[in-house]
């Protein structure tokens, strides 16, 4: 069901996105976009030799698509209507490589709803993206500005 404002969510609400494997294209079309060109993620190689043994996706861009599943979700689940921006990322821990040909899921949990003022609240989540195997990969608080619902009394 599609929301429109910060009332509309509550604690413990759950969203679990549909998954998405992570691709060399991937991995190049990222270095390309930000000119990260490290070795582990780039270089065949040199990743053999590396405390992983093959080329792992980076850190940002498993945050970057693994958070987005979320929107596939459908329009107005994840973020409301009336979204304001976004207000912080909290305890930010990757902790697990992502592999070319892991398939990513992202799990984000509402564990607190604070309203800022009259019009406006703070949506947090707690957030988790796991690989194919259900290991957690990166996980992080999300904090998210809406609008409340307008007070329509008199």
């Amino acid at each position: 069901m599609a929301k429109n404002y910060f009332e509309d969510y509550h604690v413990g609400e759950l969203f679990k996105s549909p998954g998405r494997t992570i691709t060399e294209a991937d991995i190049i079309l990222y270095s390309s976009l930000t000119g990260d060109w490290w070795e582990g993620h780039t270089n065949v190689e040199f990743a053999k030799k590396g405390v992983f043994g093959e080329r792992i996706a980076h850190g940002m861009l498993t945050l970057c698509i693994g958070t987005s599943l979320l929107f596939r979700l459908g329009d107005n689940l994840f973020l409301p209507k009336y979204f304001i921006a976004n207000y912080g990322i909290e305890k930010l821990r990757y902790t697990a490589p992502v592999m070319i040909g892991d398939t990513i899921y992202c799990n984000a949990k509402v564990i607190e709803m604070n309203p800022k003022d009259e019009k406006r609240g703070v949506l947090t989540y707690d957030i988790k993206i796991l690989n194919q195997k259900n290991d957690e990969v990166l996980v992080y608080l999300e904090k998210v500005l809406v609008e409340r619902k307008p007070n329509l009394d008199p």
